[in-house]
C-alpha cells in the first residue's frame, strides 16, 4: 500500500514544472495588480467586480451569483462591496424578485472608473503576458488552461459542487 503511494506521488521533474507554474503565476498576478492599483486607483478585487457587473445587463448582478461568478466566498465580496460602495463605485439595493436578496449595481463613477482602468490593465496584460509568448505559446495556455478548468470542474474532491 505505501509502495502505491510513492509511486502516485509527483515526480521532482513534476514538482519542479508545478512550483515554476505556481510561482510565476503568482508573479504576474502581483505585477498585474501593482500596475492596475498605481495606474487607476482600482485593485484587482475592485476590477474584478467591476468587469461582471459592466458585463451584466443593466450593471446589475445579485450578490450571490456575484460571488460565484468571480469565484469569491459571500463574505468576503460583502466586506469588498462595503468598501465599494463608500467610495461610490458599485450601489446595492433589494431585489425586486427576492425579499431576501440584494442586487449590486455598478454607478456611473465605477463603469467610468472601470474604463479608465481598463486602458492601462490591457496594456499590461499585453506587456506582460503576451509579448512573452509567441502565437503558438498562447495557443498551448489556452490548451492548458482548458484541460485543467475540465479536470477541475469534473473534480469531487473540489467541495464545490460541481
Amino acid at each position: 500500500m505505501n509502495d502505491d503511494r510513492h509511486r502516485s506521488m509527483p515526480t521532482a521533474q513534476q514538482l519542479r514544472i508545478w512550483r515554476n507554474y505556481i510561482e510565476t503565476a503568482e508573479v504576474l498576478r502581483t505585477r498585474l495588480a501593482s500596475r492596475l492599483q498605481s495606474e487607476s486607483d482600482l485593485s484587482a478585487g475592485d476590477y474584478q467586480v467591476l468587469l461582471a457587473l459592466t458585463e451584466a445587463e443593466g450593471r446589475t448582478v445579485r450578490s450571490s451569483e456575484l460571488a460565484d461568478l468571480i469565484g469569491w466566498e459571500r463574505s468576503r465580496l460583502s466586506h469588498h462591496l462595503g468598501r465599494m460602495e463608500k467610495r461610490g463605485l458599485i450601489g446595492r439595493q433589494a431585489c425586486v424578485d427576492d425579499v431576501h436578496g440584494i442586487d449590486v449595481v455598478a454607478t456611473d463613477a465605477g463603469a467610468a472608473a472601470f474604463r479608465a482602468g481598463s486602458v492601462p490593465h490591457l496594456r499590461a496584460i499585453r506587456e506582460l503576458f503576451i509579448d512573452a509568448l509567441t502565437p503558438a505559446q498562447l495557443g498551448e495556455v489556452e490548451d492548458l488552461t482548458a484541460a485543467l478548468r475540465r479536470h477541475l470542474e469534473r473534480d469531487p474532491a473540489s467541495g464545490d459542487g460541481r
